[in-house]
């Protein structure tokens, strides 16, 4: 390094294997996005699902500002802030935390907390919940509950997850019905309180969880009266539990990995 070379810290956590870098506002470079596509990059970054940039917030904790692997901003993500949370935790002896975002301020309340990992149960706010909807595709027609978290939600329920899913959500995703995009769920059943879900995010793709996505695939279940609140989500990374009273209550672990320095 030379001393015209800028640092940036970072740390970097993961909410059910969705992981993300959490960063100071201060270190914000005016290229926000591409910046954060290139230190989200697994072979030539850091590696990340997103970045959550922080900010002074005048009404919260802070407010964070998420941006997806591939450079672009979304709305919210459940994961990310409770990812948030946690790091806000391990600095601050409270156990409460208000983060805005763009959805609005969530609040996260600790519930457990060993070592590096946190548990928290973040209110949601109140899902917006759509009819069942068919949507023409290449390879058939799919038909979906569409929900938002104050981001955009496509949930579909399955017997099984197809070989070529990931094609297919993605797909489902770029459909031009959804005018900004939207992000996948394919859900399965298993009782009336468990359902198993493949993430499919506008912006990054596959991911090992999601935490607006297992909200919405809950709330999609319950409303179509296939489970009833509270309801386990099953995802590749992890299990997180959704409750749907009027307001949406989401419950997770969050696990602080590492701290360390970018080279810009």
């Amino acid at each position: 390094m030379t001393s015209s070379d800028r640092v940036i810290p970072f740390v970097k956590a993961n909410a059910c294997g969705n992981d993300f870098l959490i960063i100071d506002g201060l270190y914000v470079p005016a290229d926000i996005g591409d910046f954060s596509q290139r230190i989200c990059d697994r072979h030539h970054g850091v590696g990340a699902d997103g970045v959550e940039w922080l900010f002074p917030a005048p009404d919260a904790d802070v407010q964070a500002r998420i941006f997806n692997a591939d450079g672009s901003e979304a709305e919210i993500s459940g994961n990310g802030t409770r990812c948030v949370a946690a790091h806000l935790c391990s600095e601050q002896p409270k156990e409460r935390f208000a983060i805005r975002t763009g959805a609005g301020i969530k609040t996260c309340m600790l519930t457990s907390r060993g070592g590096s990992r946190y548990e928290f149960e973040t209110a949601m706010g109140e899902p917006q919940v759509g009819d069942e909807s068919p949507v023409k595709m290449a390879f058939a027609e799919v038909r979906g509950i569409p929900v938002s978290m104050g981001n955009p939600h496509y949930v579909v329920f399955v017997r099984e997850f197809s070989p070529t899913w990931q094609a297919e959500a993605a797909e489902i995703g770029r459909h031009d019905g959804f005018k900004h995009g939207t992000n996948v769920e394919l859900v399965i059943i298993k009782d009336e309180g468990n359902v198993e879900v493949r993430f499919f995010e506008r912006g990054v793709g596959e991911t090992q969880s999601s935490g607006t996505g297992s909200c919405a695939s809950a709330v999609a279940a319950i409303a179509a009266k296939r489970a009833r609140s509270p309801v386990q989500v099953h995802a590749p990374g992890g299990v997180q539990t959704v409750r749907w009273e009027g307001e949406v209550f989401l419950r997770g672990p969050a696990q602080l990995v590492c701290r360390g320095e970018f080279f810009v």
